[in-house]
Order: structure tokens, then C-alpha cells, then sequence
């Protein structure tokens, strides 16, 4: 999608934008290349005009390939197909970020099984990671059977499959809700590997409580977390990690975060960031998928990994924009304990 960010100030009153590139896969893929130097390729869909074509620019300067996008004619006024934009305010001290997506009728909402060569990703392009999640399944009926067949093909390849549940209430709303939303998941979730959620997700896509958590979630009972995985994993067995995001919400621009692992039985705790001070707390979470990716595929480590993830994801969040501006150096920097004391 399109992000138009009226920097400091809010999009109700807001005179001019900054355009950004950003979705919950994209962020993924555009953090693997770009920090941490793996080579990555997007599917989607674009209409083909001139928004389009400055989604398709941004990717390329992110590095991602693009050559598996498909794109769709447009009819000139967008009644059938057309490219998705996100408004987003950052948010400050008490006033939380807001979001406001226009994304009815995308081009990618619109793609029904069938329309992409997942033989030809998988097997003789030799895809090695699919990194899907709970936004794109949302977008539509076509999406959700989009992405069960995208994951049945990894399986069949040995492709290994991550999937951040990233539970968004409006776009389940309209569909089903909730309930939706869990047979969605839930079905999504035979075909998962690594599955990726944050404090509500579990418990929205997937059925799941957790003990102890105040309504607000102001106050994080980790054993409650903990007990959690272990069921979780126990209905699923075909996962191999479980990672949460765990994220205390001070203010807007001051978080408690962390991140739990779970893994063969074994639960790994990330390096902390108490009282993090955020610019742009939206793809902090992407960017923790990314370096989570990065950790299992480079090291095989969930203890590395769950701590790469947590610190790329406090990186981004220095920063403006769905996506990550860190480098490796800076991560592995976070990981290791380094401060924030000017580097000359």
C-alpha cells in the first residue's frame, strides 16, 4: 500500500503527506534485503497507472524484487480494481497513532486462486521462506483462499512458512468478525512453521486466552504467555517456533518491549527495551518478523533469533515509516549491548 504520513501532525488537519511504501509482508521481504542482506522478491498485484507505478519504484529502491507482481489494467476511475492507501498519524505521549486504510477493491484483493505459478516459485525458483500473515487474508474471500493455497504449495516443496496472525479488527468486521477470523486462522495454521503474533493475536485469531493480562494490557502477566505457548503448540504441533511480541504501552512514544520464543519445548526471553522511546511505532512488529527470520535461517538459534528480531524491531521504531532503516551492524550493535552514545 501507499502510506501518506502527515509527519508530526494528523490527517484530519494535514495540508501536505510524505509517501512511504508499506504492508505487513512487503515490510518483511524490504527488512530481510535491506538490513540484513538476503535477497527477497514480493507477490502481489498493482493496478497499473501511475500510483501504481510509484508502488512499484519504492520496492525497487527497498531492493525487493518485483518481478513476480502482477499487474492488473485499470479501468480509470477504480470501480474494479485499483492500488490500496494507508493514512497513518504516528501518534504522541497520550494520543495514541491512528490508522485509516483505503484498500476496497485492490488489485490484490481481487487475485483468486489459480492466478499465481506457485510451482514455479516453489519448485523452480526454489523459494526457500514464505512470509504470509492475517492482513492479507482478511483483504477478501479470493485472499483468504489465496493464502491457503500458497501455503499448501510451500508444503509441498519443503518451503518453510512464517505467518504473522497481525489480528485487525476492522478488516474482519464486515466479514464475520472474529469468528471469521478464527476459522480463517485456524485452518492457516495446519499449514505454519513459524507462527508470529502479538499480545491480542493469539487470542483473537486463534482462540487462545491468556491468564493474568489486565483489559488494557497495561500490565503483561508472563507466565500467563508462557502457559499459553505450550497449549498453543500442543493444538498445533506442526509449529516449530512460537514468538509473541510483548509490548507494555506507557505512551504512545514511550513502550516497554520485549519478545518471548518458544521453541522445542523450550521458552527463550529477548534482551529488553524498558521505557523505549518511539517515533513510528507502526512495522515495529514487521520488523521483528524480519529479524526473527533472519536469526532461525542464518543461525538455527531461537535464542539469537527472538533477540535479533527485538532489536530490529526498537530500531525501526527510531525511525519514520512502515519500514526499517537499520543496518546490520546497528542490530547486532543492540544485540550485543552497545549504547546510544554518539559514534564518530
Amino acid at each position: 500500500m501507499l502510506r501518506l504520513d502527515p509527519g508530526e501532525g494528523r490527517i484530519k488537519t494535514a495540508r501536505s503527506f510524505r509517501a512511504w511504501e508499506g504492508g505487513g509482508e512487503y515490510n518483511v521481504a524490504r527488512g530481510l534485503r535491506r538490513c540484513f542482506g538476503m535477497k527477497t522478491a514480493v507477490v502481489t498485484a498493482f493496478a497499473e497507472n501511475e500510483v501504481g507505478y510509484l508502488l512499484e519504484d519504492l520496492v525497487l529502491q527497498g531492493g525487493v524484487d518485483t518481478s513476480l507482481i502482477k499487474w492488473v489494467k485499470y479501468d480509470g476511475i477504480g470501480r474494479n480494481v485499483r492500488n490500496g492507501i494507508n493514512f497513518t498519524e504516528r501518534g504522541f505521549g497520550i494520543r495514541g497513532a491512528v490508522g485509516t486504510s483505503d484498500r476496497g477493491n485492490t488489485a490484490i484483493s481481487k487475485i483468486k486462486p489459480g492466478e499465481f505459478d506457485w510451482d514455479y516459485i516453489f519448485g523452480a525458483l526454489g523459494v526457500r521462506w514464505l512470509h504470509t500473515g492475517g492482513i492479507y487474508a482478511a483483504l477478501s474471500e479470493n485472499s483468504a483462499a489465496v493464502v491457503i493455497e500458497a501455503v499448501k504449495a510451500a508444503k509441498k516443496y519443503g518451503t518453510v512458512v512464517s505467518y504473522d496472525l497481525n489480528y485487525r479488527p476492522s478488516l474482519w468486521n464486515d466479514i464475520g468478525g472474529k469468528k471469521k477470523a478464527q476459522e480463517v486462522n485456524k485452518e492457516l495454521a495446519k499449514y505454519v512453521d513459524v507462527m508470529i503474533g502479538n499480545e491480542e493475536d493469539f487470542t483473537a485469531c486463534l482462540g487462545f486466552e491468556i491468564e493474568g493480562n489486565d483489559a488494557q494490557l497495561k500490565k503483561l502477566n508472563i507466565d500467563g504467555y508462557v502457559k499459553m505457548l505450550g497449549e498453543v503448540c500442543a493444538a498445533y504441533p506442526n509449529f516449530k517456533v512460537i514468538a509473541t511480541t510483548l509490548r507494555t504501552v506507557k505512551t504512545a512514544t514511550i513502550n516497554d518491549w520485549k519478545a518471548l520464543c518458544y521453541s522445542d519445548g523450550k521458552v527463550y526471553n529477548s534482551i529488553e527495551f524498558p521505557g523505549l522511546e518511539i517515533l513510528d511505532r507502526v512495522g515495529g512488529g514487521d520488523s521483528f518478523a524480519s529479524g526473527l527470520i533472519y536469526g532461525l535461517m542464518t543461525y538455527q538459534d531461537a535464542q539469537k533469533a527472538v533477540n535479533y528480531g527485538v532489536a530490529h524491531g526498537a530500531l525501526a521504531m527510531t525511525t519514520p515509516g512502515d519500514t526499517s532503516m537499520a543496518s546490520l551492524k546497528e542490530v547486532e550493535a543492540r544485540v550485543n549491548g552497545a549504547s546510544a552514545r554518539v559514534q564518530r
